[in-house]
């Protein structure tokens, strides 16, 4: 079976190529869904298949830029994208990733960088998957009980609290629909974009919740203006991983050439799966991911690669399932509109 393995030249390490064109393509479906690069699965992933902690963390960086690209530009013809808000949270997200990468060199070389991402990793993961549940869950409960805003039922709603610090300057969001202060996204991103650079992601996975929670966006805004974010930061951190020599570019090609595929699916699935829908398997992902991360750290490796690999299968079919009954629904009606005129 020597033939299903890949010499990774860069890294020094022989890989299962079956494994990266899964991850690839697979990412690339739910990158596009969630808005957000994947790469909170293709490290993890990555690593699991062989790869060197640091040289994971480069190559999923790379990766996720180039396959963010053909989402954004998908995404945009929908109108789900803020340009205007992308663009002022560039700002703190750039400063971000540096900083991050900067820890991940230095716990490199003290020899514990495997270990700390790791467990920095499954902190997140677990805070997210937390927050997402009790959204959803807080949500239903509102609205068994008729409580709703012009949103309809909302769960966490944060954003209405940082709305009203009136900071100058001030700033209106036309695509988004809200006015706040400029610093708002500017910190947001901030934050975010350290721990981009530090586990090895575009930031989506935190930018994403940050975007709806914190800064009030909604969900489907939220998903292709990240994916914006998620394009500009990753070509930065491919930029700084490439000058640390931590990027294997074999494995970018390899996972670029499923990850453009379906990067085109997950983005027309947004078109008929949005707010809780997306946010609930969004939720799912993650609580899987953290669970694999442990497995991983605890030296489970087969079980690791199992579950986050089969993961990433289920939830990419859930999405391909929403999309393609999304579409037959859509010319069910387009059918029935032409058939009564």
């Amino acid at each position: 079976m020597e033939w299903l393995y890949m010499y990774m030249p860069i890294a020094g390490v022989k890989i299962l190529w079956p494994g990266l064109v899964l991850i690839g393509f697979s990412v690339g479906v739910i990158g596009g869904f969630f808005g957000m690069g994947g790469a909170w699965m293709v490290t993890p992933g990555l690593n699991i298949l062989g790869f060197p902690m640091a040289f994971a963390i480069g190559t999923d960086i790379a990766h996720i830029a180039g396959k963010s690209m053909v989402s954004t530009i998908r995404h945009s013809k929908f109108g789900n994208v803020d340009y205007k808000l992308g663009i002022v949270m560039l700002v703190g997200t750039m400063v971000g990733i540096e900083i991050g990468a900067q820890l991940v060199m230095f716990l490199e070389r003290i020899g514990t960088v495997g270990s700390v991402v790791r467990w920095v990793y499954v902190v997140f993961l677990a805070l997210i998957a937390w927050m997402v549940f009790y959204d959803y869950f807080k949500a239903v409960s509102n609205k068994k009980k008729g409580i709703t805003s012009e949103k309809g039922a909302e769960g966490v709603t944060w954003y209405k609290t940082l709305h009203k610090l009136n900071i100058p300057p001030m700033m209106h969001f036309h695509a988004s629909g809200f006015t706040c202060s400029m610093w708002l996204p500017i910190m947001v991103s901030l934050a975010t974009g350290i721990l981009a650079g530090f586990l090895g992601i575009g930031g989506g996975l935190l930018r994403m919740p940050a975007l709806v929670y914190l800064i009030g966006c909604p969900t489907h805004v939220a998903v292709g203006t990240d994916l914006f974010e998620v394009m500009i930061s990753g070509l930065y951190g491919a930029f700084t991983y490439t000058l640390k020599g931590r990027i294997e570019i074999v494995a970018v090609f390899v996972m670029l050439t499923g990850a453009a595929i379906g990067a085109q699916i997950g983005t027309v699935a947004t078109k008929y799966s949005k707010g809780y829908g997306i946010r609930l398997a969004f939720g799912m992902a993650v609580l899987c991911c953290g669970i694999s991360i442990v497995l991983k750290q605890l030296k489970y490796n087969t079980p690791a690669a199992v579950l986050i690999l089969s993961t990433i299968g289920v939830i990419c079919l859930y999405i391909i399932k929403i999309m393609l009954t999304g579409a037959a629904q859509e010319l069910r009606e387009k059918k029935a509109n032409q058939q009564a005129q």
